[in-house]
């Protein structure tokens, strides 16, 4: 696999290059999905994702199983009980399980996010140097907290560190997403996926963001299309 390091920030993904050779590449289904949905903004690009590496994590964490309407309210609910942003690790390892399940998180997930408080808090899990690491280093880095699995690094590697050549295989939403478009009898395998995605290179991650979108996007013959 490509070991995709950062460059300086002059030099992040170029979304209208991505646009254009998704649009105009050899793929078709996936040109029309882009010509259908048309150019993303940032904030569509980002799906409600925070800035901040922490309160990426912290995001991720609630999405994780969960569509991603209910994962938005639930954080929400979470960011309510701080004032309306992301809580830092010292108070999500100061606030009491009650809280966090109140919020709508699993007790599974509250201990998830604590786990993530003590490896952040304890600098354990240095998120200021993970721009500085491949894609495969920052995975390895975050799997290694509990609670963090490879669905999670993926959405950190695309939403906060914009790398632009992620593929989620074990994201279900791509999956069902891919279906649809490609008219397939069932959901690709994460070979299939892979497979599907060639064309798409390397710009993987913004191909994935407008499979996301047709999710939500009304279909070709309904309103609006």
């Amino acid at each position: 696999m490509p070991e995709h390091r950062p460059q300086d920030p002059a030099s992040r993904p170029d979304v209208e290059a991505g646009f254009e050779h998704l649009r105009a590449g050899p793929d078709p289904v996936i040109a029309a999905l882009v010509s259908r949905i048309g150019p993303l903004d940032r904030t569509r690009r980002r799906r409600g994702r925070p800035k901040d590496a922490y309160g990426a994590l912290v995001r991720s964490i609630v999405g994780q199983q969960l569509s991603t309407k209910a994962a938005r309210t639930i954080y929400e609910r979470l960011t309510a009980l701080f004032g309306g942003r992301t809580p830092s690790p010292a108070e999500v390892l100061a606030a009491g399980e009650a809280d966090l399940r109140a919020a709508g998180l699993s007790g599974r997930k509250a201990e998830y996010l604590r786990e993530l408080a003590r490896h952040a808090e304890s600098g354990e899990l240095d998120l200021g140097s993970l721009h500085l690491l491949t894609d495969e280093e920052v995975a390895d880095r975050l799997v290694a907290v509990r609670g963090l699995g490879r669905w999670t690094a993926d959405m950190f590697l695309m939403f906060h560190l914009d790398r632009p050549d992620v593929l989620p295989v074990g994201d279900l939403g791509i999956r069902r997403a891919a279906q649809k478009a490609y008219s397939l009898s069932e959901m690709p395998s994460p070979g299939e996926l892979r497979g599907l995605s060639h064309p798409w290179r390397p710009h993987r991650t913004l191909a994935c963001i407008y499979l996301w979108e047709s999710l939500d996007a009304p279909p070709e013959d309904g309103p609006g299309g």
